[in-house]
């Protein structure tokens, strides 16, 4: 009997109703909105950074310290291929992979492209998970005798000869050298510092070292762990074999980094995550906008509403039935704009990915959320109009004009 006679109060104005809902709607929307594009973003930055390697370990040169004065990261400049061959001799090690990158103008005929030629070897291919689209990768015979052999990134070769191209055993010229395509590598995309991967060529380290940029270093070197369960019990393994190498004693600070790509994950959500909760966090502003949107117009209902609340209460009707009626009408208020606000926030995470191409994903748990977050604010700002209609007197509500 009392729900029927809130719901039919509710009914009586239709328009006064569905407007006390916009505050919830707009909020639940926006909610669900934000959380979509955070979780989207997120997933996309993991899937990227993953794609990257095989339970990849990246070293790279770290702060440089010398009779007290101190550099930043990266400028240190110890890393060897000595470096590099005694990590290849750990057990713990399935490949490592030796980095010299260079800047180098390509000149093919009447076209020319400005790119990072990246000195590796030939594990590449396998610790980056990365194909060819054409041609082969250099053999090791390449790298020994530092020959002068090229393979192109997707862009580079787009650039130089056309798209659809396969440009394999063609003769480019970097510097005053004759490079020999091998082969053009398969697509992949930005990396996750958004530099576009397909925008760089590789050749033996060898030969970069030697004949491009004349560095007796290496920039990095790329390890992989026998399992991905392995991987933080191998970067623990690299450190100290790194430390060992370059004779650092216990408390000593390193002159190299170590990072694995949980590290990198783990910087990258850790930003997103921080924009989506202060995106969430307006949200729920708004949602608390709207719960005071329907205790005030509660607390005017129960104004207009007094004559009708004492005419109940003196035919027998008890307080309580009078709270919860006035309870009912905010929550059903509050859950149904809270259902509207999540189709509405769908229907937005919908329209970014479709149209925008933006990753969406709306974890279940922020829909509970929504959910029970709208019935709280029913109850929470409903409760003291409810209480405030139930404690009138029936025969002063009965006088009131």
């Amino acid at each position: 009997m009392t729900i029927r006679i809130a719901f039919k109060a509710l009914s009586r104005n239709k328009l006064r109703t569905v407007l006390t809902m916009l505050g919830m709607i707009i909020g639940v929307a926006a909610v669900i909105a934000m959380v979509a594009l955070g979780t989207g973003a997120k997933t996309q930055i993991e899937e990227a950074i993953k794609a990257q390697g095989t339970n990849l370990i990246t070293i790279t040169p770290g702060s440089f310290s010398a009779g007290g004065a101190r550099g930043g990261a990266g400028t240190s400049t110890r890393l060897s291929e000595s470096d590099a061959n005694a990590l290849r001799d750990m057990p713990q090690i399935a490949a490592v992979v030796e980095s010299s990158s260079s800047s180098q103008q390509l000149i093919y005929g009447s076209m020319n492209w400005r790119t990072n030629v990246e000195g590796t070897n030939v594990d590449l291919p396998a610790i980056r998970s990365w194909q060819m689209m054409y041609g082969s990768f250099f053999t090791p015979e390449d790298v020994k005798a530092a020959a002068k052999v090229i393979v192109l990134g997707a862009n580079v070769s787009d650039y130089l000869f056309g798209e659809n191209v396969d440009p394999t055993d063609t003769i480019i010229r970097v510097q005053k050298h004759q490079f020999k395509v091998l082969g053009v590598m398969a697509r992949k995309g930005a990396a996750t510092g958004g530099q576009n991967q397909d925008d760089q060529t590789f050749s033996p380290y060898t030969t970069v070292m030697k004949k491009l940029s004349g560095n007796t270093f290496l920039n990095r070197i790329y390890a992989s762990a026998r399992s991905a369960d392995a991987v933080a019990d191998t970067k623990a393994a690299v450190e100290n074999q790194m430390r060992i190498q370059h004779g650092i004693e216990t408390g000593g600070n390193d002159d190299f980094m170590v990072q694995t790509l949980d590290d990198v994950v783990a910087l990258r959500t850790q930003q997103t995550d921080t924009m989506t909760s202060l995106l969430a966090g307006v949200a729920f502003v708004s949602l608390v906008v709207g719960g005071i949107g329907i205790m005030n117009i509660m607390l005017v209902s129960v104004t207009e509403r007094t004559r009708e609340i004492g005419l109940r209460l003196a035919i027998g009707a008890r307080g309580s039935d009078v709270l919860f009626q006035f309870l009912i009408e905010a929550v059903v208020i509050s859950l149904v704009g809270g259902a509207i606000g999540i189709a509405m926030g769908y229907a937005v995470a919908w329209f970014v990915r479709t149209y925008n191409q933006w990753p969406t994903v709306i974890p279940p748990d922020a829909v509970f959320t929504a959910v029970v977050f709208s019935a709280f604010v029913g109850i929470f700002f409903g409760f003291y109009p409810a209480r405030k209609a139930a404690s009138l007197d029936p025969i002063e509500a009965l006088r009131f004009e």
